[in-house]
């Protein structure tokens, strides 16, 4: 191998190498370094809320008068899922989406992605005349109707596994700090406003829903119902139990830091013994990859060279 060669090879893996840090680093930012933008953007003294706006926030309040024009066009076609609004408006909640017009735009979606997407594969199948089959052809389009269906379900769901996920791991560090709060001598309404304020930079998934159950509360709800309409939101069952434990004990007069000390004791061992579960699936996990990727090319770097003398030797031998 000349020096040239390895001149651009080593070019070419500088390369790779700085565009994957590149991708990373958009893709997966520092948690800290948001954090101190969050800060620094909230505490100028000229700052602006609107110009703080995410891109996506930006096209969402343009695109918006526009979905909801073309929401009755599609509200017949969505009647099958109209049906059943309690539990899509709870998925929405679980989502986090409480716009009221998010079930709108949710049904505008699939019916434009279904439309869409079919109408596009049919043009592009057309124009290039494959497949000759035409029940082939239709079956192709129908697939990609039903992939635009399904398209706003998937994200959904997603979607709540990845608030769920952060709600699950936010929870064990606020109980403790409501435990504290409540030991220092705050009533339970202020511990959870307090303990709100204290995560809204760190969890703000979590600031977000002790944010509503302190304004429900301020409101006048009393606290069972907010602390249920708190479960309700969240959809776990790890926060219908804490949820449980609360109420019961405002209603029976247990000690409340006690009960939140136990209860934050077994949020984390439930944790830990996810990790290990996830920890033992993990060598299955990778006996595929390592099968079909690594040990083919594996088998290639180490016994290539060996079968290319052995097949120059016989050559020569023969």
């Amino acid at each position: 191998m000349t020096s040239a060669t390895l001149i651009f090879a080593a070019i070419v893996f500088a390369l790779v190498l700085m565009l994957s840090l590149a991708v990373l680093s958009h893709w997966l930012p520092d948690p800290g370094r948001e954090r101190l933008d969050r800060l620094t953007g909230l505490n100028a003294p000229n700052a602006d809320p609107t110009a703080q706006a995410s891109v996506w926030q930006r096209v969402y309040a343009r695109l918006l008068p526009a979905f909801l024009w073309l929401g009755p066009w599609t509200a017949g076609l969505s009647s099958g899922e109209s049906e059943r609004p309690s539990a899509l408006r709870l998925r929405f909640g679980h989502a986090g989406w409480r716009s009221p017009a998010a079930l709108q735009i949710f049904f505008i979606s699939k019916t434009l992605l279904t439309v869409l997407l079919a109408t596009v594969v049919w043009s592009v199948l057309h124009a290039q005349g494959w497949p000759a089959n035409t029940l082939l052809r239709m079956a192709l389009v129908i697939a990609a109707a039903a992939v635009g269906y399904y398209l706003p379900d998937a994200v959904l769901s997603l979607r709540i596994r990845h608030r769920q996920r952060a709600l699950l791991h936010a929870f064990p560090d606020a109980l403790d700090l409501l435990r504290l709060c409540v030991q220092a001598g705050l009533g339970l309404d202020a511990a959870i406003e307090r303990v709100g304020r204290e995560m809204r930079y760190a969890r703000p998934v979590l600031f977000e829903e002790l944010a509503i159950t302190g304004l429900a509360l301020r409101a006048g709800s009393s606290r069972t119902e907010a602390l249920r309409h708190l479960s309700q939101r969240v959809g776990l069952r790890d926060i219908d139990a804490l949820v449980s434990m609360l109420i019961q004990a405002d209603r029976f007069g247990t000690s409340v830091s006690e009960s939140l000390t136990v209860h934050a004791d077994a949020l984390r061992t439930q944790r830990r013994l996810r990790a290990e579960e996830a920890a033992a699936k993990l060598p299955v996990k990778l006996l595929f990859p390592l099968i079909f990727c690594v040990f083919p090319s594996l088998l290639t770097v180490l016994l290539g060279p060996v079968m290319v003398t052995i097949a120059r030797q016989f050559v020569k031998a023969g």
